[in-house]
């Protein structure tokens, strides 16, 4: 069961950050040369799919990272370990003030054609995508060196 519970902890994870990475060092460089209704557009089509994707990742890592919490000794695991949850609490708190934040004013933005707003708001996507990307290597990086 732990192997499972590895196997899928370890693909949500990849999911999440690799997918982090392609947004932010492959798409949003490439829609860079759209003017702002079809960029913004786009990057709300790309992000809401995205993010049904990521939802059920996080969920999939929550559960399995309790499960792998529990049975490493729990308390008594290496620092890694708790760096890891530590840093994936951040992460998940990160990842819902971006849906329930910025991404849902950049929805409603692009809906409306306030094209100002709606990349003021893309601005902020992107400073928190960034900052979980940076997160999610440090918790890569504790559990695999601490």
């Amino acid at each position: 069961m732990r192997n499972l519970a590895l196997l899928l902890h370890l693909s949500a994870a990849i999911i999440w950050l690799g997918g982090m990475v392609f947004a932010h060092f492959c798409l949003r460089p490439a829609v860079a040369m759209l003017e702002s209704p079809q960029r913004l557009s786009l990057m709300v089509a790309a992000l809401t799919r995205f993010f049904a994707i990521v939802i059920p990742a996080i969920a999939v890592l929550l559960a399995t990272g309790g499960y792998l919490y529990m049975v490493r000794e729990g308390l008594a695991a290496p620092i890694g370990v708790h760096l890891m949850v530590g840093i994936g609490i951040v992460m998940c708190v990160i990842f819902g003030h971006l849906i329930f934040g910025p991404f849902r004013r950049m929805k409603a933005a692009v809906a409306a054609s306030t094209w100002p707003v709606a990349a003021t708001q893309l601005g902020k996507i992107r400073v928190l995508v960034l900052t979980n990307m940076v997160f999610g290597f440090a918790a890569v990086i504790a559990v695999r060196l601490l």
